[in-house]
């Protein structure tokens, strides 16, 4: 990124696409100050490559413990970065976290459902709303007129598959209704925050990052994480007020809601 933020939070930081996408911050030509990378169980096997990576970098990532699901965690977590990141603020808050149930409307349990929505939609709901101090923290500390990512912002990694306009060409090859009616509300959230949080100067966007080979997007996918946080970084780099409620994939292209 040519202007990392000074300070970034990233959930579901120990695996995928959170993984690479701290690797990449930490060592980037001008890496980030502050790297908060976040995940349910920083002590657990599952975030062995998160704490090596940090023990790399000491001066510039902490790991700490949040879980999407549980409003506790989030506010707990919010008030530890808010001490650490002092009067500079949080600038760049990465929704990252999500869990995929692949099922359809017939298959998929209301269990199922339920663990979508309060991952993928209640989760940054309520990261965004207990870290919003912090951004507007880092907002009013920055200075600069506009919107950006290096200033204030929320970007939540969503999906094509939350697309309404792409359903009819994609749902037999890929259902996952639990998934896909849970990002369509994330992306909704999005547009919300835009409105709302405008007046704040922070920026809000969600951005497809492809179909990655990840724990989550399977074998097949179409591309590797280190290529679709390279544009998502890139793309996320780019952003200004023009693109405030946008929904973008990893390129910068616009995805019909």
């Amino acid at each position: 990124m040519a202007a990392q933020p000074c300070s970034v939070l990233i959930t579901g930081a120990n695996r995928g696409l959170g993984l690479e996408m701290v690797k990449q911050m930490v060592e980037a030509p001008r890496p980030v100050g502050q790297l908060f990378a976040s995940c349910r169980d920083p002590g657990g096997p599952k975030a062995e490559a998160l704490q090596t990576l940090a023990k790399k970098h000491p001066n510039v990532i902490t790991v700490i413990r949040l879980d999407a699901t549980d409003l506790c965690s989030i506010k707990q977590c919010a008030q530890q970065v808010g001490s650490l990141v002092g009067p500079g603020g949080l600038n760049l808050l990465v929704n990252n976290a999500g869990v995929l149930a692949r099922g359809t409307m017939q298959t998929t349990s209301p269990q199922d459902m339920q663990a979508a929505f309060s991952t993928n939609v209640l989760g940054p709901m309520n990261i965004t709303k207990e870290f919003l101090p912090h951004l507007q923290t880092a907002a009013k500390a920055s200075g600069t007129p506009g919107m950006s990512c290096s200033k204030a912002a929320v970007i939540s990694i969503s999906s094509v598959l939350g697309s309404m306009a792409t359903v009819k060409d994609s749902y037999a090859n890929f259902p996952a209704i639990s998934y896909r009616i849970s990002k369509a509300g994330l992306n909704m959230l999005t547009l919300c925050a835009s409105e709302e949080l405008r007046k704040d100067e922070i920026l809000s966007a969600v951005l497809h990052p492809g179909w990655v080979r990840t724990d989550m997007g399977g074998e097949g996918g179409a591309i590797d994480a280190p290529e679709s946080v390279e544009g998502l970084l890139r793309v996320m780099d780019s952003l200004t007020e023009k693109q405030n409620g946008a929904f973008l994939d990893y390129r910068g292209k616009p995805i019909p809601w």
